[in-house]
């Protein structure tokens, strides 16, 4: 079995213990984006596995829309990441 050649490590273990690899990422021509794709995305930059410029690359994405999949992950979890939660998780906050 060969094995490409990359930058970066091939796999990492996430927080809440699963294993994340470059086969578990979403192919290169995406055009819907599903919640758990986002957070296969997010976790992958989080946790090192690809860069940020990467990404933006790879699935050709703009700056601002993974900074929201990033916010949204950090402040509500995966779960905001769904389309029809983003009313719930994206009202502004009350004071």
């Amino acid at each position: 079995m060969y094995l490409h050649k990359v930058d970066g490590p091939r796999t990492v273990a996430l927080p809440d213990g699963r294993v994340l690899s470059r086969a578990d990422l979403p192919p290169r021509d995406t055009r819907r984006w599903v919640a758990s794709r986002k957070a296969a995305v997010v976790n992958a930059i989080t946790a090192g596995l690809i860069t940020r410029d990467w990404a933006l690359d790879r699935w050709a994405l703009s700056e601002d829309e993974l900074h929201e999949w990033q916010d949204a992950v950090t402040r509500h979890g995966e779960g905001a990441l769904k389309a029809t939660h983003l009313q719930r998780y994206r009202q502004p906050q009350v004071e």
